[in-house]
């Protein structure tokens, strides 16, 4: 198919509301988009992309993205193409982003300017750098704001000999001149939408639309009519007709099949018969001497002896669609057609039988046989769903398109079937998890190979050094950035449609997500109940006594914030105002799985609340993928008095915790941190009045910030950055150093690449170094202003008297002070608790403490003499606020006492 243009339209004002400009349905006549995406608009280009898939050719411009799984993505939603600048070509190509994919979706974006100076150079400079990376592979590429026609015609005559076959250009001037001389030159002109119009007459100034396809058009006829093939949705061809350059102007304004007869003119099809066309696009074949219009025919057939098509009537799949159609419509009540579209377990019997039928062809006819008559009833379930075979169709060209692939392995319970038992490793037996059969599953940031950079300066695992006396402020804030997480927009969009199945569904839903995400195909029940059975709780005498050890010192620091007795104040005579405290009755705790096993945040959540007297206590961990759970954990929920532990992650997990399910108790409260989708999935739990639950906090990826002077053991500040670094990719260190020699900060950088050489989960440290900073302050001071604005989950004071820096801390977590006191005491054994405000949060959030397992009730306890005193501020308040009972509730009292006392 030749490319002569793209429509460039504006994601956020599809619907185009000028009365000059085109609207999304005229621009799906031409076919072919170009959308600019920003890392604002992304899910909007997504969004895009699955609704357009079939309608649009969709050219996205990725050279604002900085995430390059975000190209990916776009790629994976169905974009034709994407622009990509240069950087962004080198990294895919280094980094194996598109590992054994085609290159030639890609185009290479350049602005005129970085080529100045005379022309045949600047082509060549242009060409050549593309060519190192994508060696003989067919690839566009484009030029921006060009206004320089000399290098478009370098460009032109370079790409025959250095096979760049795709030459995009945007205009600096969009008139219908400058089109035409680019599309002759043999560019692909990028033209807005707001450029265009199908009304000439009304907007001379704007470019007609139908000029996009007829300009540069050849024709061998002497009357220069276009051979046109009509084709309906599915690509089957309807008919041979002409066509003319008026003929297109009136089809794009219609919307409807208008071609040019030979011998009667202008020919609207199915004005006068009424088998019309709704015409769906427009394209022109690879030499561009011919036409294909598109279109959904009405009515009897394209044929004038009323037949589908001028060929005779379909055949195959599409004939076989419209056979079944009208089985539907007209088949007897009862027959046995009828009940195949009325009776869904019929159906399913009959695929399901057809299906192993096919498994068990051998020669090639039965094996067509066979084929054809799943086929038959595949088809059938489609036509009573009302799923028709341009949705089929559809689905399939968006799989086609597709760069990444997930594994494709049958489920275990089909696998086992056939005697396929070495493609999985599910199993119905206990596996013991040893640290050689840990998986760490690679984030974004995780270095692809040896020669990745991340993570490294001149070769050595080291963080970014800022000098705040050299360095200005705004650059600064930028190094203390967060890594960068998905936008929120995408990520609800993903947990809200999990949480509305959880919801209904229950404990359905919650065990399909869990066999999807968990691959625990074996359970059968997604929770535990207590008392929970010994075998599950089998754990080396060691790991016993540590996590006993933990357990108790957690449950006495805990247990001294109990309050003593509740406040009680006497505010005037007589007026008598009291709180007190009362546990949460229902709690729910979410301990994460995934690239770690964490018992200790069992403890965290669960010690707290039994101290807290809370009546039920359910725990949730993502179960392992032979469908049990660690024993370390289910050994803590048995010592905290857990009523059952849900066998889910995820977003699934908290909507079966604040809903509740057949098996799963609700709960009042969720606490716990967990992934972005776990975050998600608290937040709109908490925002849901029918839900009526409340969370502890938002979180995020872990993150410390130790501050370090001359006194610091610098492998002692290498081994505390280095212990929240192997928690994950998108992770963050800080190193506030304090008036540190070249020499001292050195041996702090020589320790941290040691140890960091020396960790299993080295790859993973680097990927979050690699976003990490280290700041050269003059004094605590300085380094503590700096602290408090970045406001760490994990704050570590290494330097000279930190006892006395303590209160200059405003915002953190938890505070480690000394030598001696490493952040991994606090996440385990010392006793403070390690659930603690992440991203900034610690300006606004507590750490998890009793008291989030608490609530305060106040009491008023008021005699005649108190509601006398306070009763004429009460009443005139009322009064203002024109609360006339508020008043009376008080007024009436008074009365009453007045009468007693007569």
């Amino acid at each position: 198919m030749a490319e002569r243009f793209l429509v460039s339209v504006d994601l956020k004002n599809l619907q185009a509301s000028a009365d000059n400009a085109l609207d999304l349905k005229t621009i799906s006549y031409l076919n072919r988009v170009h959308v600019s995406v920003t890392p604002g608009t992304h899910q909007d280009a997504s969004a895009f992309l699955r609704k357009h898939f079939d309608r649009f050719v969709t050219y996205c411009d990725c050279t604002a993205l900085e995430n390059l799984e975000d190209v990916v993505s776009l790629l994976n939603c169905g974009a034709t193409k994407v622009f990509v600048a240069y950087w962004q070509l080198k990294a895919i190509v280094e980094d194996h982003v598109l590992e054994g994919q085609d290159l030639s979706r890609l185009i290479v974006s350049f602005d005129h300017s970085v080529c100045e100076g005379d022309p045949e150079p600047r082509a060549k400079n242009l060409l050549s750098r593309v060519k190192d990376y994508v060696g003989e592979t067919p690839i566009g590429i484009q030029v921006h704001d060009v206004h320089d026609w000399k290098l478009l015609d370098m460009m032109n005559h370079m790409s025959k000999s250095e096979y760049y076959p795709s030459r995009y250009v945007t205009l600096a001037y969009n008139t219908r001149d400058h089109y035409v001389k680019a599309v002759k030159g043999g560019h692909i002109a990028i033209i807005p939408a707001s450029e265009l119009t199908t009304d000439p007459k009304k907007y001379p100034w704007l470019i007609p639309a139908h000029l996009l396809i007829t300009t540069g058009i050849q024709s061998d006829r002497s009357d220069g009519m276009l051979p046109t093939v009509v084709t309906d949705e599915h690509g089957i061809c309807l008919g041979l007709v002409y066509s003319s350059e008026k003929s297109i102007e009136i089809a794009l304004q219609s919307g409807r099949g208008v071609y040019q007869s030979r011998r009667h003119g202008l020919w609207i099809k199915g004005h006068k018969s009424g088998n019309t066309q709704e015409l769906l696009s427009i394209a022109l074949d690879c030499d561009a001497d011919a036409l294909q219009f598109i279109v959904r025919q009405k009515g009897e057939g394209f044929c004038h002896l009323n037949t589908s098509t001028c060929f005779g009537p379909y055949s195959g799949i599409a004939r076989l669609g419209r056979t079944l159609q009208a089985r539907k419509e007209l088949a007897p009540a009862g027959s046995y057609t009828a009940r195949l579209f009325n009776e869904p377990k019929l159906l399913e019997a009959k695929i399901m039988e057809e299906a192993s039928e096919l498994c068990e062809a051998t020669s090639k006819e039965d094996v067509a046989a066979e084929a054809g008559d799943l086929l038959y009833f595949a088809l059938t379930k489609c036509v009573a769903a009302g799923v028709s075979l341009e949705d089929i169709e559809r689905n399939l060209d968006l799989k086609s398109v597709k760069v990444t692939r997930r594994k494709g392995d049958p489920k275990p319970q089909w696998a086992e079937k056939v005697g396929l038992r070495d493609i999985t490793n599910e199993s119905t037996t206990t596996v013991s998890r040893t640290p050689k059969e840990e998986t760490v599953q690679e984030a974004a940031s995780v270095p692809k190979g040896k020669e990745d950079p991340a993570g490294l300066l001149d070769g050595r695992i080291q963080m970014m050094r800022y000098n705040t006396t050299k360095t200005d402020v705004k650059t600064i804030q930028e190094a203390l950035q967060r890594p960068s997480q998905r936008s929120t927009d995408q990520i609800m969009g993903i947990v809200h449609p999990i949480i509305k199945e959880v919801r209904e569904g229950g404990d359905v839903a919650v065990l399909k997500y869990t066999h999807k995400f968990e691959k625990a195909f074996s359970l059968k029940s997604p929770v535990i109940h207590a008392p929970f059975p010994q075998h599950l709780m089998q754990l080396p005498q060691e790991t016993i006594e540590a996590i006993d050890v933990s357990y108790e010192n957690i449950r006495r620091f805990h247990a001294a914030q109990k309050e003593e007795k509740p406040l009680q104040v006497e505010t005037m005579p007589g007026v008598v105002c009291s709180r007190f405290s009362r546990p949460i009755e229902r709690v729910g705790l979410y301990v994460p799985g995934g690239t770690a096993v964490l018992p200790s945040t069992a403890l965290m959540l669960g010690v707290p609340a039994m101290v807290a007297g809370c009546k039920r206590i359910v725990i949730a961990t993502p179960p392992r993928s032979d469908g049990t759970i660690t024993p370390e954990i289910v050994y803590v929920a048995h010592k905290v008095g857990a009523e059952s532990i849900v066998l889910a992650g995820g977003a699934q997990a908290v909507a079966a915790m604040a809903y509740g399910t057949q098996s799963i108790s609700k709960v009042d409260k969720i606490l716990g941190p967990g992934n972005q989708f776990v975050t998600a999935g608290k937040m709109i739990v908490s925002n849901d009045t029918t839900a009526g639950v409340s969370i502890d906090m938002p979180a995020g990826p872990s993150e410390v910030l130790v501050i370090a002077d001359k006194t610091a053991n610098p492998a002692f500040v290498a081994s505390d950055l280095l212990s929240q670094a192997e928690h994950g990719t998108d992770s963050q260190v800080v190193l506030i150093a304090v008036d540190l020699t070249e020499e001292q900060l050195a041996a702090v950088e020589d320790e941290l690449h040691a140890q960091a050489n020396a960790l299993p989960r080295k790859d993973i440290v680097r990927g979050a170094i690699e976003h990490s900073v280290t700041l050269m302050v003059k004094d605590v001071e300085e380094a503590m202003r700096y602290s408090n604005a970045y406001a760490p989950e994990h704050l570590i004071l290494q330097i000279e008297n930190a006892a006395s820096a303590v209160s200059l801390v405003q915002n953190a977590g938890s505070v480690f002070i000394g030598p001696w006191t490493p952040e991994s005491v606090g996440d385990y054994s010392a006793g403070v608790n390690h659930s603690l405000p992440t991203y900034g949060y610690a300006k606004q959030y507590s750490g998890v403490n009793l008291s989030s397992f608490t609530k305060h009730i106040t009491s008023s306890n008021l005699t005649k003499e108190g509601l006398n005193n306070v009763s004429g501020a009460v009443m005139q308040l009322a009064k203002v606020e024109e609360l006339e009972a508020h008043r009376r509730a008080v007024s009436i009292r008074l009365e009453h006492m007045a009468r007693e006392e007569k």
